[in-house]
């Protein structure tokens, strides 16, 4: 496995090592000791995972103080456009927004970590996402931000009108609003 740095500190994907012959392909898709040694005050207590179809966008959520929540998120079939915005007030790159394609094909996984809303939009005809948490989901500390806040300016690649968005994303504060 490999650790890439993205444009904002703490944001990292993870690269593994996929082995492939005529039989098809392995990885190790988890390791606790590369976890342990790369990033050790992390501890992964439970495994997430949704299907969605093309142009299903979920977030831009977050979990507040004390159950913030690291995600260690995946593509294991199909291929979305997964968003992670820096929520951390004294960090420099406060507001800013990293977008990476993950998919089935690449393998690729995204470490966020606590003080991030994340969210993601399916490009494919369908998509099963999986992801790793560090705290349980507690739903009087849930939080969203506007997936279309200008201040942000997200490019979600799939069309306005080709989203399907859950009632429950689709009056969300805005950027400002809701962090501060």
């Amino acid at each position: 496995m490999e650790v890439i740095k993205t444009s904002i500190e703490d944001l990292v994907v993870i690269q593994p090592k996929v082995f492939e012959d005529e039989r098809g392909s392995f990885m190790e898709a988890y390791k606790e000791s590369f976890i342990k040694e790369n990033f050790p005050d992390i501890n992964f207590i439970q495994d997430n995972e949704s299907k969605s179809t093309y142009g299903v966008l979920r977030g831009l959520h977050f979990q507040k103080s004390p159950f913030e929540q690291t995600k260690l998120v995946r593509v294991i079939e199909g291929e979305v456009l997964d968003v992670a915005v820096d929520l951390r007030k004294n960090s420099p790159t406060y507001g800013k927004w990293e977008s990476i394609i993950f998919s089935g094909e690449n393998k690729n996984q995204f470490l966020i970590p606590k003080g991030f809303a994340h969210g993601f939009v399916v490009l494919s005809q369908e998509a099963i996402f999986s992801y790793k948490v560090d705290n349980s989901y507690a739903l009087e500390f849930e939080d969203r931000i506007d997936c279309f806040d200008h201040t942000l300016g997200i490019d979600w690649i799939v069309p306005y009108e080709k989203l399907i968005i859950s009632l429950k994303d689709k009056k969300l504060p805005k950027f400002k609003s809701s962090t501060s």
